[in-house]
C-alpha cells in the first residue's frame, strides 16, 4: 500500500478502504506522509466526497489518533453538548449548569477559539483565577461530587485532527460534509460521553449558511455517533443575527449569568432551554425532551442553575463573588457607540460582519498564536424586529486599543439594517434530528 495510490483512487471516484483510510491518519500523524501528499488528498476528498462507510472509517481513525477518555468512573449517563460555532454563542455556559442541576453529569472538554470571539474555555478564562487544566482524576472526582466540570482540550486528544485542519485552512479543503462531520465527531466520540447533543448552527453567521446544507451535516453527524453506539441528536438553530446581545469573552459570560438569573434575551433564553431539555431526556431524567425542557425551565426560575454555576466556578478555582460584581471582569477602557440613522425597525443584523467587528476589536484570534482580549467585544441593544429611533444606539463596541475599536465600530455599523416595516423575528429551532 503507498499514498500515491490512494490518492489516485480516490482522485478517480474510487471509494476507500479501512486500511487505506488508516494507514494515511497513521502516517500523517507519524509524519511519513508529507504535507503535499495529504494536501492532494484532500482536495480529492473534496471533490469525490466520501460516502457513509468512508467517512465513518475517517473518523475513527481520527478517534483513535490519541487518547480516547475513559469516563465509566462517573455515575449516571454522561451527555456532552457541541456547537457548530456561531457569533454571540455561550449556550454551553448556560445548558451545562441547567443540565447538571437536574442530575445528568457534564464531564465537557472545550476548546480555545479561532475567529470571532474565544472559545469556551478562554470565556470561562475571563472568571478571575477559574482553573480550565485539572488531572484526569479530579476531573472525574469532581463530576462525581458536583455533577459538573469543564475542562481544556488536552494536547492528546485527536491530533490527527488538530493536523489535518491546519492543513484544511491552508488548502481550501475545509467546506467537505465528510471532513467537517470527521473532524467534530472524532472529538466527541474521543471525550467519552454516553450520549451527544449537537447544536448545528444555520445562517449568515455559521458555517452553513442554508438550511439544507445544516440538515445534511447533522444528519450525517447523527449516524456517525449512532454507529459508534452513542445516542446522539442534531438541533439546528438560527445564526441569521448573533445569538443574544453579547458578543466577546467577558460580556458573554455576564450574559450566561444574567440568563441564569432569568434576566437573558429571549433568543438564548428559549435556545438554552430546549438544549438543555434534549440533555435531559438523553441523560434519562425524563421520558420526553418537552419534559425536559419543562425541568430545564424550573431549575432556571429556582435558582437551581445559577447555585451549579457558583459549585462549578468555586470548585475550578474561581471567584464565585464574579456572579454578583461584575466589576471583578476584565474591563474594557475604550467604546463607541454605534447610533442609528434613521427611525424604523432593525430589519436585520449580519452575524458575519458582527463576528468580523468583534475579532477587530481583539476578542478573538485570526491565529492560535495571537492573545484574547478578555474585555473585548460588542453589546447589541437593538435586535431584529426591535423599533428603533434615530440616533438611539444600536450596539456599543468595546476594547482596549483605540484603532482596533474604531476598525470594529466601521465593520460593526455595516451590519444592521432597518426598514419601516416590521419584519418576523427569525425560529431559533429549525428542525431536531435523531430523536
Amino acid at each position: 500500500m503507498n499514498m500515491n495510490d490512494i490518492i489516485l483512487k480516490k482522485r478517480d471516484g474510487g471509494k476507500l478502504t479501512q486500511a487505506e483510510i488508516q494507514y494515511f491518519v497513521k502516517g500523517y500523524v507519524a509524519e511519513e506522509i508529507p504535507d503535499y501528499q495529504a494536501s492532494a488528498l484532500l482536495m480529492a476528498i473534496y471533490f469525490q466526497k466520501m460516502d457513509k462507510e468512508e467517512t465513518f472509517e475517517l473518523t475513527n481513525a481520527m478517534r483513535y489518533s490519541g487518547d480516547n477518555i475513559d469516563l465509566s468512573g462517573i455515575k449516571g449517563i454522561k451527555v456532552d453538548k457541541h456547537s457548530t460555532g456561531g457569533v454571540g454563542d455561550k449556550t454551553t455556559l448556560i445548558v451545562a449548569p441547567l443540565a447538571a442541576a437536574c442530575g445528568v453529569p457534564i464531564a465537557k472538554m472545550s476548546g480555545r477559539g479561532l475567529g470571532f470571539t474565544g472559545g469556551t474555555v478562554d470565556k470561562l478564562e475571563a472568571i478571575p483565577g477559574f482553573q480550565t487544566a485539572l488531572e484526569a482524576g479530579q476531573f472525574l472526582s469532581q463530576v462525581n461530587e458536583i455533577g459538573i466540570s469543564v475542562i481544556g482540550q488536552t494536547a492528546h486528544i485527536t491530533p490527527a485532527d488538530k493536523k489535518l485542519y491546519a492543513l484544511r485552512d491552508v488548502t481550501g479543503t475545509v467546506e467537505n460534509l465528510s471532513l467537517i462531520a470527521a473532524s467534530i465527531m472524532s472529538k466527541k466520540l474521543a471525550a467519552g460521553s454516553d450520549a451527544i447533543v449537537l447544536d448545528v448552527k444555520c445562517g449568515n453567521g455559521a458555517f452553513m449558511d442554508n438550511l439544507a446544507d445544516a440538515a445534511a451535516l447533522g444528519r450525517m453527524m447523527c449516524e456517525i455517533g449512532v454507529a459508534a453506539g452513542r445516542r446522539t441528536v442534531a438541533a439546528i438553530t438560527d445564526m441569521s443575527q448573533p445569538l443574544g446581545q453579547a458578543v466577546g469573552n467577558s460580556l458573554e459570560i455576564i450574559e450566561a449569568i444574567e440568563t441564569l438569573k432569568g434576566n437573558g434575551p429571549e433568543d438564548i433564553t428559549e435556545l438554552s432551554l430546549r438544549l438543555a431539555g434534549i440533555m435531559i431526556y438523553l441523560g434519562g431524567r425524563v421520558k420526553t425532551h418537552a419534559e425536559g425542557q419543562i425541568m430545564a425551565q424550573q431549575a432556571l426560575v429556582s435558582g437551581a442553575g445559577l447555585e451549579k454555576l457558583k459549585s462549578f466556578i468555586a470548585k475550578q478555582g474561581g471567584d464565585t463573588a464574579v456572579v454578583d460584581d461584575y466589576s471583578r471582569f476584565p474591563r474594557a477602557s475604550v467604546k463607541k457607540d454605534i447610533v442609528a440613522w434613521e427611525s424604523g425597525f432593525v430589519h436585520g443584523i449580519s452575524a458575519k460582519s458582527i463576528g468580523l467587528a468583534s475579532q477587530h476589536t481583539g476578542a478573538g484570534r485570526a491565529t492560535k498564536e495571537d492573545a484574547v482580549d478578555l474585555a473585548a467585544g460588542i453589546y447589541i441593544h437593538k435586535k431584529v424586529g426591535d423599533r428603533v429611533y434615530k440616533g438611539e444606539s444600536l450596539a456599543t463596541v468595546y476594547g482596549n486599543n483605540k484603532n482596533k475599536v474604531a476598525n470594529a465600530e466601521k465593520e460593526a455599523a455595516k451590519a444592521f439594517s432597518i426598514n419601516r416595516e416590521k419584519p418576523d423575528r427569525p425560529e431559533m429551532m429549525k428542525e431536531i434530528l435523531g430523536l
